[in-house]
């Protein structure tokens, strides 16, 4: 059966060519002490896993191996960058950009681009997403769930929601660096493993509340990690939206209705966990992700899904390639 991975992601051979001599946009590269490859960027060390670096063929072998047919790419998130000068950012945007839609020229039959954007500046968030739509035939962007704390329901990126409409660009959400759980505790990975599904509920709840969904209907949004707690903890939004009279104050409708104005992705680790998502939200909104190459990421994806006895043959098909497909016009 065919497969189209929403949610792969890409550290540009520009950034390794560029660090082997200096730096890339002011960005550096180094390894630590147990000789791993680190970006070190805004002072602070990312760790980078070894496929991070590996070149557009060997990802190919890699997804033959998996049995993954196309790769919808989207920058690695250490790279969003929006705690930078927003001229880096913008820089570093234009450059991941350009790579992405030079791989999709080369291997159109094997890739699709999201782009990335300086999102501390509204107004050249916007003209990057124009070329990356109109010039660069990009797919949509992925950003992150907050601009340095900032949730993105405000009005300084009504702009931004209103030319992802118009374009008909995907924005796929998928956190980078903190998350609310950082706050509170940096242990036992668990700003990753709590805070990544705390934040997209955030972004759903924000977005909703804010109005944005009520003035944007025909955005197309992924809530990347199947939507964090959304669908778990929707009960509680309605039931706040009922009783209190803060939780209305921009969404005409309760937030349960609104679950279908969004997809997810399928990355949630267990078969009842995807089967109570495809229960609640519909097959028909659920896409194939991976989260490629990093050690979360599904060891052998495509087989997961073939394997679950609750999902019917239909349901198989819709998540792992025909949704994608259909969402994003492709050609497979």
């Amino acid at each position: 059966m065919r497969s189209i991975d929403v949610h792969a992601h890409l550290t540009p051979q520009r950034f390794w060519r560029a660090t082997e001599r200096g730096d890339w946009h002011g960005l550096r590269r180094e390894k630590d002490a147990q000789g791993r490859e680190c970006a070190i960027v805004g002072g602070r060390r990312q760790i980078l896993p070894p496929r991070a670096r590996w070149t557009p063929e060997e990802r190919l072998a890699d997804m033959d191996s998996l049995g993954v047919d196309m790769h919808v790419v989207s920058p690695y998130v250490g790279f969003y960058n929006y705690q930078l000068d927003a001229g880096v950012a913008a820089a570093t945007s234009r450059d991941l950009n350009d790579e992405i839609a030079e791989m999709v020229r080369g291997w159109p039959k094997r890739f699709a681009g999201l782009g990335t954007l300086p999102m501390q500046d509204a107004g050249a968030a916007v003209r990057e997403l124009e070329r990356c739509m109109i010039s660069l035939g990009l797919k949509g962007v992925e950003i992150n769930d907050h601009v340095n704390g900032r949730t993105l329901e405000g009005p300084e990126f009504r702009a931004f929601w209103k030319a992802a409409e118009e374009l008909g660009a995907l924005v796929f959400f998928h956190q980078g660096g903190e998350t609310l759980v950082s706050a509170r505790s940096t242990r036992y990975h668990l700003p990753n493993t709590i805070g990544n599904l705390v934040d997209r509920s955030v972004t759903f709840a924000t977005l909703v509340a804010g109005g944005v969904m009520d003035e944007c209907p025909d955005l197309k949004i992924c809530l990347g990690h199947g939507g964090g707690y959304t669908c778990y903890g929707i009960g509680r939004l309605d039931r706040g939206w009922q009783v209190r009279p803060e939780a209305r104050v921009s969404g005409a409708k309760p937030p349960s209705a609104y679950l279908r104005s969004f997809y997810y992705d399928c990355i949630v680790y267990t078969e009842p966990a995807l089967r109570f998502l495809v229960d609640t939200v519909g097959a028909d909104r659920v896409l194939f992700g991976t989260d490629w190459p990093y050690d979360m990421a599904l060891d052998w994806p495509v087989s997961w899904i073939l394997r679950m006895e609750s999902l019917s043959a239909e349901e198989k098909e819709a998540i792992l390639w025909k949704n994608l497909a259909t969402l994003l016009a492709l050609d497979v």
